[in-house]
């Protein structure tokens, strides 16, 4: 299957960056190499651009989409929260500018075979990265009712999480369910048919928590959006385009805190925790899909773009 993703926020994403035409720039999340290929075309030959993603069909996609600007270009299959390790083999020490694309990219969600939806009947997968060995199969049939119960909570926000944990349990007890549409006829049992009407696909929510689980998506972020913040050049700039209200939220309390970092008392007259802004948000307020993107690509609806800039001392 011919690897297919519309980049969302394409030209608002790049314009943040405000590429330097000379430097050195990371899209962690290469995808199909979108956003990437509107990055080198501002570059000049002195320019450098790094992709970094952990699906290898992304990897050969954006290759080939980039393969125009060889001399620029650098792929590494890794994952973004291994960035600083990856940057460090490349002999770079700090860039001017990072992207992170979240989510599950267009390709991921229509090939079948990666088992990431819940309308087509595959095998249960959703590995972002296929040299990983455990797969979403292995984790509905293995997680304890109160592990699937907490995860289809936490992570995709859904009410009858108890319910359908508990209905899990129950058919695997019978034997291992094996397929998305096993699943999805899984949780269909488990939602009341009232509650069912309107709100979208009733196996969204808890696929969505399933895969965020497997691929450890709000771990990865948690733990390296920081870091990347540390990465940048002085006026270097980080914009991170989030789907999912967790994600978000981790991105704007990261950013948050690295524009005000101090943890002194709110009666202290003086910091004493000698604790330093890092920088500042560029966007008070996350940027969002304009009407025509929104007509043009449904899936950007929930997108939101956040943007921090490193301060310059």
């Amino acid at each position: 299957m011919e690897f297919q993703h519309k980049s969302v926020l394409l030209e608002e994403a790049v314009a943040y960056l405000d590429i330097k035409t000379d430097g050195i720039y990371v899209d962690g999340t290469l995808g199909g190499g979108g956003h990437a290929f509107a990055i080198c075309k501002r570059l000049s030959e002195g320019g450098r651009l790094v992709g970094i993603d952990q699906d290898a069909e992304a990897i050969q996609a954006a290759s080939k989409k980039l393969a125009g600007f060889a001399g620029k270009v650098q792929i590494v299959q890794s994952n973004f929260c291994r960035m600083r390790d990856v940057l460090a083999g490349l002999g770079i020490a700090q860039v001017d500018g990072i992207l992170l694309d979240l989510g599950v990219s267009s390709h991921q969600l229509d090939d079948p075979k990666r088992g990431f939806a819940y309308r087509m009947d595959a095998p249960l997968d959703m590995r972002m990265d296929k040299r990983q060995e455990f797969t979403a199969r292995d984790l509905v049939n293995t997680y304890s009712e109160a592990d699937l119960c907490r995860i289809i909570r936490e992570y995709g926000e859904e009410r009858f999480a108890r319910n359908i944990a508990r209905r899990i349990v129950s058919a695997r007890a019978e034997r291992a369910i094996q397929t998305t549409g096993e699943l999805t006829e899984i949780i269909r049992a488990a939602i009341p048919a009232k509650a069912q009407k309107g709100g979208g696909h009733p196996a969204k929510r808890t696929f969505q928590a399933i895969r965020i689980e497997l691929n450890r998506e709000l771990e990865a972020l948690q733990d390296s959006l920081e870091d990347m913040v540390g990465l940048l050049c002085p006026g270097g700039r980080i914009g991170v385009i989030t789907f999912h209200s967790l994600e978000d939220r981790i991105v704007k309390n990261i950013f948050r805190r690295s524009e005000k970092p101090c943890t002194c008392p709110s009666d202290f007259p003086i910091c004493v925790c000698g604790k330093k802004p890092l920088g500042k948000a560029v966007t008070k307020k996350p940027i969002l899909p304009g009407e025509e993107e929104l007509l043009d690509n449904p899936r950007s609806k929930s997108a939101k773009l956040r943007v921090f800039e490193r301060s310059l001392k």
